[in-house]
């Protein structure tokens, strides 16, 4: 959510901003709404005020005696016209509303500007992607041979876009889960939650996945909604709360299972584990002080690129534009991880600070010591990493010409010893 008095005093930044991410200009609308709505409450108010004064009026003229239906008529036509202002500015709020909620956040001044992934920005490479002497095999290949990857019994089971693990690969998953989990309340001091994975329609709307992404969720008939990412729980943790300015920043991880109808993605990544309706994800989510953000913003990619780095995977960051940004970010960084089965980097991790959008949408406020005043908090969120698509790389990028997939070290303990699948 946006600050309506930002908007009021900047509207031309508020179009420059929806411009840069390709939306259409909204500020004269919100003005026009705005301006509505406060003359209705003014409008409401002096009704309210002048029917008050003629009921007092009416008291005095029956103490005395004297007649008063004009004056009992008027009060009557002064309760129709406060029924019609208040209704009046229930409509236009409601509006006015509707319509900042499916603001995005404006991007940062350091975004580049562009339409889509064309235009993101390269940052750093990581790592050797490695050399075959063969055309090297893709994960659902590789995983099918190993007899561990069923993409035909969860087809049954649950249709496209689900897969069955087993053996050897179902402890790879949960392996790397934990090991994702250590490092990052170990090294980095995130704090381990396990949250519900379902949630009620506030706890989307407040990270920004509702209303305008609601097809992408999942819902239950009891009104409760499966969780598209950790961020969504963990983020929601400081909702509708005061914190402390000694408490931030709060840092949270949480391993959990995803749900996503991925109803804007018909054709793209249908063979594989790339795209799924259920994966599994450990999620960084940090509440902070708006001076701190920006540094956690850079730990917090560190986190994730910690990972990536002990498990040996080649990586790349990249900045992302401002037209490929999530709504609620304001900056992004994605780390894509080198897929030797596609010849291609693939995003495993999007780290995003999302500044005061969020907490405004949740109403998360902290007290800086010695101020009587709140102010909004920050929050970003990050994967640290996705699981399936960690799981992905290793089996891509440690193949070999036999069809056994080689595992770097730092996972090995987590194996039971085991350094090899074949």
């Amino acid at each position: 959510m946006l600050d309506l008095r930002w908007i009021r005093e900047s509207p031309e930044a508020l179009d420059r901003a929806l411009a840069r991410r390709g939306e259409p200009p909204a500020a004269a609308r919100i003005g026009a709404l705005d301006a509505e709505r406060r003359g209705c409450q003014t409008r409401f108010q002096e009704t309210r005020q002048r029917r008050n004064a003629l009921s007092r009026e009416i008291g005095k003229a029956k103490a005395a005696g004297e007649p008063a239906d004009a004056l009992i008529a008027e009060v009557s036509r002064l309760k129709d016209a406060e029924r019609d202002a208040e209704d009046a500015e229930r409509k236009a709020a409601a509006e006015l509303d509707g319509l900042l909620a499916g603001l995005p956040n404006p991007p940062g001044d350091d975004v580049p500007d562009g339409d889509g992934e064309a235009d993101n920005v390269e940052l750093s490479r990581t790592g050797k992607p490695p050399e075959f002497d063969y055309a090297p095999r893709d994960h659902a290949e590789l995983g099918e041979a190993l007899g561990l990857m069923d993409f035909e019994r969860a087809a049954y089971l649950s249709g496209a876009r689900f897969v069955v693990l087993r053996g050897a690969l179902a402890r790879l998953e949960r392996a790397l889960a934990q090991f994702m989990l250590d490092t990052h309340t170990e090294e980095f001091g995130y704090e381990e939650v396990s949250p519900p994975s379902l949630v009620r329609s506030a706890a989307l709307f407040g990270t920004g996945q509702l209303p305008k992404f609601e097809h992408d969720q999942f819902r239950t008939d009891t009104g409760h909604w499966l969780i598209p990412t950790a961020e969504v729980p963990l983020t929601n943790m400081a909702a509708g709360r005061i914190l402390a300015d000694g408490e931030l920043p709060l840092r949270f991880t949480a391993f959990t299972p995803c749900y996503r109808s991925e109803a804007g993605s018909a054709g793209r990544d249908t063979r594989g584990m790339i795209r799924q309706h259920q994966f599994y994800k450990v999620e960084l989510v940090s509440v902070t002080r708006p001076d701190q953000s920006a540094g956690e913003h850079e730990r917090m990619t560190r986190a994730a690129e910690t990972v990536l780095e002990r498990l040996e995977l080649p990586y790349r960051r990249v900045l992302l534009c401002a037209g490929d940004m999530g709504a609620a970010a304001r900056k992004t960084y994605d780390l894509e991880v080198w897929l030797p089965g596609q010849g291609a980097y693939r995003e495993i991790s999007s780290c995003s600070n999302c500044g005061d959008y969020q907490a405004r949408r949740m109403n998360a406020r902290f007290r800086p010591d010695g101020s009587k005043g709140t102010r909004f908090v920050h929050t970003l969120n990050g994967s640290g990493l996705a699981v399936g698509r960690t799981l992905i790389a290793l089996l891509e990028n440690g193949q070999q010409p036999d069809g056994s997939v080689v595992l770097p070290p730092a996972i090995r303990p987590y194996m039971g010893g085991c350094g090899r699948l074949e």
